[in-house]
């Protein structure tokens, strides 16, 4: 059974991540971003959002999962924006029909819900929808596990979107380590951040089509697991075919990382953070299996630090009343 974070680890791993992370951004970011930013103007809002996305992981269990994986495409096309939620006009051609989320995102209607029940209880729109995603990732963490951590909040909504920026942007499923460090570091992350972040693949479920080529082409990957693969995963048709991300799909928990040690990573992007070479990932990834508050606290601090790259603030961008569209 995989290690699980105590409730005193994660009330004081509550602030100090946060904190660790805040500390870490750009000052500019940090003035105008805070947790509190909702406080005054509409104190319902983040127990709002935490009210509707409990409903929806209770419904479905994989929602949780769907919905972080939101926040993190949104933030890594352009900024913590709002942008992946934007549907295709005819000025601009959105993102989510680029091939990193093409017939692979979901959760959209679980993000107009929310937005629908916030503007509600605030009695107008003054929550933005990149707000939204930032609040719904945390909470959807926090739903499945004990983990805490602070969302600063403050972010607008942009009026644009781009296809090419989230086909160029976002880390596809084939990357080498090198890659995928590169494309963190291009956002301002890093090794930690990759490692860390990664660890959210502890919860949902990936479809065929990401990790059919690992399954029938990877040679680090353990036999009975492959074997046991191609079952559900033949190598053509079955393309949405589903397969838990780790053994505890439902679970917040570090069996993502043991499972990386055992040469079991679902995806090839997964399994290139153990063994192939980089003695620094892979101290984190046998940290991170046998240490769940120590991943707990980076997780927590690199998922604030993505989340304050490029946020739009002040009179810039807008908040959008439909997450959908432009005002």
């Amino acid at each position: 059974m995989a290690p699980t974070l105590s409730a005193a680890q994660a009330l004081v791993l509550y602030s100090v991540a946060a904190a660790a992370a805040l500390l870490l951004s750009p000052p500019a970011v940090v003035a105008q971003l805070t947790p509190n930013f909702y406080e005054k103007i509409c104190p319902l809002a983040l127990p709002t959002i935490r009210r509707v996305v409990s409903q929806a992981v209770n419904a479905e269990p994989r929602m949780g999962a769907s919905l972080l994986r939101l926040h993190f495409h949104d933030c890594f096309v352009n900024g913590c924006d709002g942008s992946v939620l934007l549907d295709d006009t005819t000025k601009f051609t959105g993102e989510k029909t680029a091939v990193p989320n093409l017939n692979s995102l979901r959760g959209f209607d679980v993000v107009d819900k929310i937005k629908s029940e916030v503007d509600r209880v605030c009695k107008r729109s003054v929550v933005s929808c990149a707000d939204v995603l930032a609040v719904a990732a945390r909470d959807s963490v926090s739903i499945v596990s004990i983990l805490l951590y602070q969302v600063p909040v403050g972010r607008r909504d942009s009026r644009t979107a781009s296809k090419n920026a989230a086909t160029n942007g976002l880390p596809p499923p084939f990357f080498s380590f090198n890659q995928l460090l590169a494309n963190f570091r291009s956002h301002g992350l890093g090794l930690t951040d990759l490692v860390a972040l990664s660890g959210a693949h502890t919860i949902g479920l990936a479809r065929c089509t990401t990790f059919r080529s690992r399954i029938y082409n990877d040679t680090n990957i353990q036999t009975d697991l492959a074997s046991s693969l191609r079952r559900n995963c033949p190598q053509s048709g079955g393309d949405n075919n589903l397969q838990p991300l780790d053994g505890t799909p439902a679970g917040f928990d570090t069996q993502y990382f043991g499972s990386l040690v055992r040469n079991k990573g679902l995806l090839h992007s997964d399994q290139e953070l153990f063994g192939r070479g980089n003695s620094a990932s892979d101290g984190l990834v046998r940290l991170y299996s046998g240490n769940p508050a120590k991943f707990a606290a980076d997780f927590a601090a690199s998922m604030v630090r993505m989340g304050n790259m490029r946020p739009l603030t002040g009179s810039n961008g807008e908040i959008r009343t439909n997450c959908r569209k432009i005002n």
